[in-house]
């Protein structure tokens, strides 16, 4: 906000935490009841998502987005950065679910982890710039609307 653009902010009522921060847009925040709304319109909406240390909610959220790009759901490249190598390295250990057969080692590059905001910014200019430089513009008369998941025939 401070930089003129507005923010959207989806937020989860919650008995014990999540309030919307103070750089949302207030007419720009949603607050949801069910997780599932929460994590689809993140998909919808989002070019990338920055994941901070967090317990189950952003483990939920992180693994419904990278399950959606492994499995070519998703009609858009979201980039994914993971923020502190040191907590999530203890957390999850990729190369087990690598060893086990769970994931392929390419799918280790659906997600980038940082330590620093630069390489995390540094990241996401370059990601944002491949993937989404085209500038949304209003659709014509009779253009389809962007699709949050993809089907094939």
């Amino acid at each position: 906000r401070e930089a003129g653009s507005k923010t959207i902010g989806l937020n989860i009522r919650l008995p014990f935490e999540q309030y919307p921060n103070p750089y949302i847009t207030p007419s720009l925040n949603f607050e949801f009841h069910y997780f599932f709304m929460r994590k689809f319109w993140f998909a919808y909406l989002a070019k990338a998502l920055v994941i901070f240390p967090g317990g189950f909610g952003t483990l939920d959220e992180l693994f419904e987005i990278l399950t959606l790009a492994q499995t070519q759901k998703l009609a858009k490249k979201i980039l994914v950065v993971i923020y502190g190598r040191e907590y999530w390295e203890k957390l999850i250990n990729f190369q087990t679910m690598i060893d086990a057969g769970a994931i392929s080692p390419e799918d280790l590059g659906l997600f980038k982890i940082v330590d620093s905001p630069e390489e995390g910014y540094e990241y996401l200019r370059e990601g944002l710039t491949k993937y989404h430089l085209d500038a949304e513009r209003p659709r014509g008369a009779g253009e389809k609307a962007p699709e949050i998941a993809k089907t094939n025939p």
